[in-house]
């Protein structure tokens, strides 16, 4: 980690109390919020966050779960509209999201730009209805054109919450690991078994269970645990 980055896990280390946790002189996540996940498209809440939302879950936070695209478009050959739907709520359900916290918009896939504003709307509703007190967003620095709508507009709409970046190494050039979510194995467990659901995804390389549990490995030993995943800070309110 770079000296900078040092210094602002340090100064966030030294002065938050609540809901975060410092181990090792590393921030780590801990319980007791209203958690909203902002997923571009179905399963990247998972990938990014799944242990995470399963732990949140455990622990009796209120998660909400918002895919703002179905990626219809995105289907193989062979699979009807609305496979990646009944995917999400495979997937959401495993996670243990309650069914009634969970949405799928319908903005079209690799065209969030057009509809910058709209999106922009949608969020305002959420936090007016939800009121969270921290927000999973895509990394600032994904590289996916929807990705960084969606992390950018989130930053706008959430400036006055806890906003962490969720990790996709394959959309990220550049990712800075300044928080941790320290996660059991059933965490992980449980975000591989959901991810399974995507039986339409099922070709994509991130989607491999082994993948996903190097990363929560590697992500461990970063910060002495067993698993772990990472976020980059964008925001954070101190209670």
């Amino acid at each position: 980690m770079n000296r900078r980055a040092t210094q602002v896990v340090g100064f966030l280390c030294e002065v938050i109390r609540s809901p975060t946790v410092c181990k090792n002189g590393w921030l780590i996540m801990s319980d007791g919020r209203t958690v909203l996940v902002l997923a571009p498209h179905t399963d990247d809440g998972e990938l990014g966050c799944g242990g995470t939302i399963a732990k949140e879950v455990e622990r009796g936070s209120e998660v909400i779960y918002v895919a703002f695209s179905s990626a219809d478009r995105s289907l193989p050959e062979g699979y009807p509209k609305g496979t990646l739907k009944k995917e999400l709520t495979c997937a959401t359900k495993v996670l243990g999201v309650r069914k009634d916290h969970v949405v799928c918009y319908d903005y079209d896939v690799r065209n969030f730009h057009v509809k910058r504003q709209d999106i922009l709307d949608e969020m305002l509703r959420l936090r007016e209805e939800y009121g969270p007190t921290v927000v999973f967003a895509p990394s600032l620095n994904d590289l996916h054109q929807d990705h960084k709508i969606v992390a950018e507009e989130a930053r706008r709409m959430f400036k006055r919450t806890s906003i962490l970046g969720y990790e996709m190494p394959w959309n990220n050039i550049s990712f800075d690991t300044l928080s941790f979510s320290v996660l059991e194995k059933r965490h992980v467990d449980q975000k591989v078994e959901a991810l399974k659901c995507y039986e339409s995804q099922r070709h994509r390389a991130y989607l491999n269970s082994d993948f996903i549990n190097s990363l929560a490995l590697a992500r461990g030993v970063q910060v002495s645990v067993p698993y772990a995943e990472a976020f980059e800070v964008v925001r954070w309110i101190m209670p």
